[in-house]
């Protein structure tokens, strides 16, 4: 992913909510394959890092893109952005080149 390609995500994740939130129990498989899902429908989602979850959130992230086969956009305090290139032609985020 390109810069430019990364800036033009941001700008389009700063509207978006959080769909998910990581809590005490940091990454289970059942928000792994929720967040896989997500990624699936929608390709671009923000996930925000509870307070009381004591793991790094640039790790989890990390961890959250290997699992899903994602790429971490940008990790802003406790706010992560993942993307994923999806396969509907229809609903495809059109990245600039």
């Amino acid at each position: 992913m390109t810069s430019k390609q990364r800036a033009y995500l941001k700008g389009l994740a700063m509207n978006l909510d959080p769909i998910f939130q990581i809590g005490k129990n940091s990454l289970t498989p059942e928000l792994t394959a929720a967040v896989q899902e997500a990624l699936d429908a929608r390709e671009l989602i923000k996930v925000s890092v509870l307070q009381n979850c004591l793991d790094d959130p640039k790790e989890l992230a990390g961890y959250l893109s290997e699992r899903t086969h994602s790429q971490v956009v940008q990790v802003i305090g406790k706010k992560i952005v993942l993307y994923k290139e999806g396969k509907d032609e229809k609903k495809k985020i059109v990245l600039p080149k």
